[in-house]
């Protein structure tokens, strides 16, 4: 697993020698800037995805959990690195995954990144637990991957739901619709039982909002926005398998 980080020291040397640990025994961490205090910490924090944020305690115009209280909430994980061992339980209470004393000991340094990645592979296997396709369909609920996170959509609110390339357009009945990167196979596989109709290669419908069915080869489907949807032949018999 790569892990982007930053590095927040104010001393020039101590932040050399970790930035050439960290190439050398500890590859899979990438360093995307390095800042001197606290609020150079915050731009590079606020610009960047991070994963991992490697901070020392005492700065110039305010110390680590000065920084922490500015940023709030916060995905990334810390490692402290300082020459002092008496912010060890203050470190703890602010949720630091690792405490290395200076001079940092190779072996710490590796067991501090080992230990930041089993968390970061814990949190991915419990967001894509959340959301497989065939389970993430609570109570009328769906919930659509995000960047950061996810949204939680109430199926009856769905409309329609449209291919775009390896992404699906969700049309809502609130005249809004969301732009999601997964295939409208994705949304097939996680509305199924829902009451939602694969009526095309390019569109899944919600069945409640269907207003109309006009007949033809493949016929096609009004919904009650009046949006008119087209019904492929080989997916006609199934459409109307709702309805008898």
């Amino acid at each position: 697993m790569k892990l982007n980080a930053i590095i927040v020291e104010d001393e020039k040397t101590s932040r050399d020698i970790l930035k050439n640990y960290l190439a050398k025994y500890c590859p899979n961490v990438n360093i995307l800037g390095e800042a001197a205090n606290v609020e150079e910490a915050l731009v590079l924090i606020r610009n960047n995805e991070l994963d991992l944020v490697f901070l020392d305690v005492e700065m110039p115009y305010g110390n680590a959990f000065d920084l922490l209280d500015k940023v709030g909430d916060r995905t990334f994980e810390t490692v402290f690195v300082t020459a002092y061992n008496h912010y060890a339980i203050d470190a703890l209470n602010a949720h630091a995954s690792y405490y290395l004393m200076k001079p940092i000991s190779i072996d710490e340094l590796i067991k501090a990144v080992d230990y930041v990645v089993e968390i970061k592979t814990k949190e991915d296997a419990l967001q894509d637990e959340v959301l497989v396709p065939k389970t993430n369909t609570v109570n009328g609920k769906i919930t659509i991957p995000q960047q950061d996170g996810f949204e939680v959509l109430e199926t009856a609110n769905i409309l329609y739901c449209k291919a775009d390339d390896n992404y699906t357009k969700i049309y809502l009945n609130t005249n809004k619709k969301k732009l999601v990167s997964k295939t409208l196979k994705y949304f097939e596989e996680a509305l199924n039982g829902s009451g939602f109709a694969r009526v095309h290669k390019s569109y899944l419908v919600n069945v409640n909002e269907i207003t109309k069915y006009v007949k033809g080869k493949g016929g096609h489907v009004v919904l009650s926005s009046g949006k008119e949807i087209l019904v492929s032949a080989s997916r006609k018999a199934d459409l109307l398998s709702y309805f008898k």
